[in-house]
């Protein structure tokens, strides 16, 4: 018997009609729907008359309940994944079955649509280029500021998922880490009372102080601009001469030519001003 396959089915955020016809259809035609919340998921499929039985699958049964759904796969029934909003396994426990899944050798879909992260960042005014998704910041004090140190040397967008009870104090630490840069606050995308705050994150620190937050956020972070980099590499070199400067580069190995375009770089000067300053410093040690 050929194997099922396993569909990864886009829901709505928040308004039932950004599923896709294609969607639908897919869920009223397989065997079997595999859901992060079925009471939550209920009213997307009794919307639109969808009778196809449910399971569960969520953060708290997602290694058991994978190998029993791959078995089921691999009896020849054709399974859909649905998250509570947005695409499966981005920021949710799909990625455990999708793992699984491959590595039985189960044939796998995904079947696009709508993407939190992707529709705050088109909405942001930020940059679009060139973007890290962080989902949420981990709980634990230690890898969180692991994970700021690493976010505040990021030089692409940064977007973020947020809970409401931790949206200031996550605000607070962003300041912190990153310094003050513009961030757009994305709140209840699609629903009813979507927001779309566009300001900076000591702004932001304000506002939330007087407002208490609700609904579920998207933040979109600027990341560090390259006058930014100019400066701190500028900074970093302010201490050290340029004598030293090179010596650093030719203990490791390189020979002078490059170690002097090296210094250059580094400091944001021409190779002819490197040279120079280095005769100048031998002129000075002559003496």
């Amino acid at each position: 018997m050929m194997s099922g396959t396993l569909y990864l089915c886009a829901t709505p955020i928040g308004n039932l009609e950004d599923v896709t016809y294609r969607v639908v259809k897919t869920l009223g035609e397989v065997d079997l729907i595999a859901a992060e919340d079925t009471r939550h998921s209920r009213k997307l499929l009794n919307h639109y008359g969808i009778k196809t039985p449910v399971t569960s699958y969520h953060e708290h049964n997602k290694h058991r309940k994978a190998e029993f759904l791959v078995s089921q796969l691999l009896d020849g029934k054709n399974i859909a994944l649905i998250t509570d909003a947005g695409t499966p396994a981005i920021s949710d426990p799909g990625e455990e079955l999708v793992r699984q899944a491959y590595k039985a050798g189960i044939t796998i879909t995904s079947l696009p649509g709508p993407c939190a992260l992707v529709t705050a960042l088109t909405l942001s005014g930020l940059s679009t280029q060139r973007f890290a998704f962080e989902a949420f910041l981990p709980s634990e004090k230690k890898e969180r500021d692991r994970i700021l140190e690493d976010l505040a040397c990021e030089t692409r967008t940064i977007i973020l998922y947020e809970a409401p009870h931790r949206l200031k104090k996550t605000l607070a630490e962003l300041l912190e880490a990153l310094g003050d840069r513009p961030v757009a606050i994305v709140r209840e995308l699609t629903k009813i009372h979507e927001t779309v705050l566009r300001t900076s994150l000591e702004e932001a620190v304000k506002i939330y102080e007087n407002t208490e937050p609700r609904g579920e956020y998207v933040l979109v972070i600027e990341g560090k601009t390259q006058n930014e980099i100019d400066r701190q590499k500028q900074s970093r070199w302010e201490e050290t001469g340029i004598k030293e400067h090179m010596n650093i580069y030719l203990n490791r190995g390189m020979d002078k030519k490059d170690a002097m375009k090296a210094v250059a770089k580094d400091r944001g000067i021409t190779k002819r001003q490197v040279y120079e300053a280095l005769i100048d410093a031998k002129d000075g040690d002559d003496s």
